[in-house]
């Protein structure tokens, strides 16, 4: 394909994968007051000793700030509806750089990374309490908190993008390999800056100063690098042995 079709195909994927965004965004839009309590449940969640008055309440304090937050919400919720075919767009624009034996994998690498998107985001649901908790104490007992919906899902939305990213990270590096842009060496020599970014980006990623959250995210990331390395090495022991076989006799 020359540069120009690169080009033409890419939009076209932008735009189909626009249109899946806009129906799972209309879709989380009309659910949003269903989703709310869910929400706000891992708030809730947080010892009533760091809430005001003992209750999990969110405010508005602008007259626009509902509407926002329900756009963001809606976003966040169209990203995940959306994700099987985002996917799916993803893997056919690198597919010509794959074999036609590496093309019978659109299935499995859409289901996976839906999977693992949807794994991320539970798991930021699990740890946001805690953070909120880490949080919440940090100005000690004379400043209550009173949270705004826009601070509080902003952050609570974010984590779940952050991590949902991060589940990904396994799959990224594994589409790199079938895509023989990395190798097995490359990764294993690669792995202690790996774990260097890994943390210093978790660092970001996390809202919290404790270790413990810290661990929570750099412990995964750490794992799915390593099982990165076990399938590239799988996948480069495949290529090998199919290599051999055309090359006998």
């Amino acid at each position: 394909m020359t540069l120009f079709e690169h080009l033409r195909e890419l939009r076209t994927r932008l735009v189909r994968s626009l249109i899946a965004l806009g129906l799972g965004a209309a879709i989380g839009y009309a659910v949003f007051p269903y989703l709310l309590e869910l929400l706000i449940a891992p708030y809730c969640a947080v010892p009533s000793a760091m809430r005001p008055e003992d209750t999990c309440s969110l405010v508005a304090l602008t007259p626009l700030e509902p509407f926002s937050v329900r756009i963001k919400t809606a976003l966040v919720v169209g990203l995940f509806l959306g994700g099987p075919v985002i996917f799916y767009q993803l893997w056919r624009f690198i597919v010509p750089g794959l074999t036609s034996k590496e093309r019978r994998y659109a299935l499995p690498f859409v289901l996976t990374a839906q999977l693992l998107f949807a794994a991320g985001i539970g798991f930021a649901y699990l740890i946001v309490p805690r953070a909120l908790g880490v949080l919440l104490q940090l100005g000690g007992p004379g400043i209550d908190a009173l949270l705004s919906a826009t601070d509080y899902l902003s952050f609570f939305l974010a984590l779940c993008i952050a991590f949902g990213l991060v589940f990904e990270l396994p799959l990224v590096l594994i589409s790199l390999v079938l895509l023989r842009v990395l190798k097995v060496e490359g990764l294993r020599r690669a792995r202690p800056y790996a774990i260097l970014i890994m943390a210093i980006s978790s660092a970001f990623i996390t809202p919290t100063t404790d270790a413990v959250t810290l661990l929570f995210v750099v412990g995964p990331s750490w794992l799915f690098y390593e099982l990165s390395i076990g399938v590239a090495w799988f996948v480069e022991r495949r290529r090998r042995r199919a290599a051999a076989r055309e090359g006998g006799p």
